[in-house]
């Protein structure tokens, strides 16, 4: 029941990560933060945080590639028509070619069911946006943007992390 696990911890993930408000310095204070984490732990990530019409924030690390970039994208275009967390819609989902069932008319260059896009929502006005990291296994990308969002809003990593994954 891992899946059923991770759908209700994100759940609660979304619902209490919520912003008073979201502007480009609080972009560039998340950015920075989940950039200093990548460099520290040397972790292979681009990181890129947009409004729906513009870039707040981009940084590409040692190791990332021009593919993240592409995957990020289509991670916030998927964070962008659901209003959800692309890893919560990979579990929704549940389909190992990581594309959309064809009946949801989402071309695979646009979407992709991928976790790491996570959305910027807003207390009293909604999501605004998306925060992206790519470049690791999608539940790291997931939890590696959750953990800045619990760090930027005081709230403890471990009271919204996912449950430790078994190997059973």
């Amino acid at each position: 029941m891992a899946a059923a696990d991770d759908l209700e911890k994100i759940a609660e993930q979304e619902a209490r990560l919520v912003f008073e408000g979201f502007d480009e310095a609080t972009a560039f204070e998340i950015g920075s933060a989940i950039r200093a984490r990548g460099l520290a732990d040397s972790l292979p990530i681009i990181v890129d945080i947009r409004l729906w019409d513009r870039a707040l924030f981009y940084c590409a690390l040692p190791g990332s590639t021009v593919n993240n970039t592409e995957w990020a994208r289509r991670k916030f275009n998927v964070v962008k028509m659901f209003h959800r967390s692309s890893y919560r819609m990979v579990l929704q989902k549940a389909r190992a070619d990581r594309t959309f069932p064809v009946g949801d008319a989402l071309p695979i260059e646009d979407y992709v069911l991928a976790g790491g896009g996570f959305p910027i929502r807003v207390k009293g006005v909604g999501v605004i946006g998306v925060i992206a990291v790519s470049g690791l296994p999608e539940r790291q990308d997931h939890e590696v943007v959750v953990g800045a969002i619990c760090d930027h809003l005081s709230i403890d990593r471990q009271d919204l992390a996912l449950p430790p994954v078994s190997n059973s």
